[in-house]
């Protein structure tokens, strides 16, 4: 459906032969790619599409996205191809926050309402962040960080996301879908990958500015057999200074815990199931790589045209 935004709605079903939904897990909006044929039989006279207006796809009764064209393109021939993102796409420009002792929660909270986005329901996180400043940062950044550090501290991992047109946060552990995927079970073909190349790290080292002694101290966790095997790889960050030591060397082991390892992901092509988006939690069995357990979703896209429905996923192990 696309509403003009003027009165005018519009079922466009038959007049697009395929469409792309993609959605990813952190640091962009889900978008919506297709085409329309324009000059169609049947098509109604005053039929138009312009920037801003509302797009809804649903299936089977229930909204699957729900956003606004961004882009549209066409020329001479008869396809219109039309780019729609959720709102999310507003969370991208970019502003200064100070935050104090706020949970995540609280802040994505107070982002939206100072944006005009629609709320859903937002879980709530728990973990107080002694402090965050944001200086010309994009808004959807600032929010993703704040959910890192509740990741970091071991307060459970949260997904950001619009569900429907409300923006909505929730737990993975609530994510998870309860159809297999893999061998026998909607799965055509997979591609599977294990690295230290990107974000893998043996040895964390914080630091905090200490104003009494004008130097800065030094917060080192690591991992030897690791080092030895791989190769010295080190991960460096500065220590907000409201923290004390306690808090700091936590979080040197929340890190080393969390970086030290393999980065393993898995792609996935399979028949298409519209309950996988970017964030779901999926039960994946494959017994060539000896896998039968959760994996999260970072990034799906679905292809659906007439007489087909195909999803492509790039997972990752938690």
């Amino acid at each position: 459906m696309i509403d003009n935004r003027n009165g005018k709605v519009w079922n466009v079903t038959n007049l697009v032969p395929s469409l792309t939904y993609k959605t990813k897990r952190t640091g962009s909006a889900s978008s919506l790619d297709f085409t329309l044929i324009k000059g169609a039989p049947y098509q109604h006279q005053a039929f138009a599409v312009n920037n801003g207006d509302v797009v809804r796809l649903s299936k089977d009764g229930q909204v699957v996205f729900y956003g606004y064209v961004f882009e549209y393109n066409f020329g001479r021939d008869e396809s219109v191809t039309i780019k729609a993102h959720d709102q999310i796409r507003y969370l991208l420009m970019s502003d200064t926050y100070v935050f104090s002792n706020k949970t995540a929660t609280q802040m994505i909270k107070q982002i939206a309402e100072d944006t005009g986005l629609k709320i859903g329901t937002l879980a709530e996180t728990e973990y107080v962040i002694p402090s965050m400043v944001e200086d010309n940062k994009k808004l959807l950044d600032i929010m993703c960080k704040a959910l890192d550090y509740t990741l970091i501290n071991d307060k459970g991992n949260f997904v950001l996301f619009d569900e429907a047109g409300a923006l909505s946060l929730r737990n993975i552990e609530d994510m998870k879908t309860d159809s297999i995927i893999g061998d026998w079970s909607l799965m055509t073909d997979f591609g599977y990958k294990s690295s230290i190349d990107s974000e893998s790290y043996n040895k964390i080292k914080v630091v905090q500015n200490n104003k009494e002694t004008g130097k800065r101290d030094v917060y080192i966790g690591q991992d030897s057999a690791n080092i030895a095997k791989w190769g010295l790889l080190q991960f460096y960050q500065v220590a907000d200074e409201q923290m004390n030591s306690a808090q700091i060397n936590e979080l040197l082991d929340q890190l080393l815990k969390l970086k030290n390892r393999e980065q393993r992901s898995l792609s996935i092509e399979a028949i298409g199931d519209l309950r996988v988006r970017a964030g779901s939690y999926v039960p994946i069995v494959i017994e060539e790589l000896d896998i039968g357990q959760y994996f999260l979703v970072d990034e799906c896209s679905h292809k659906l045209e007439a007489d087909a429905h195909t999803m492509t996923l790039e997972l990752k192990v938690i």
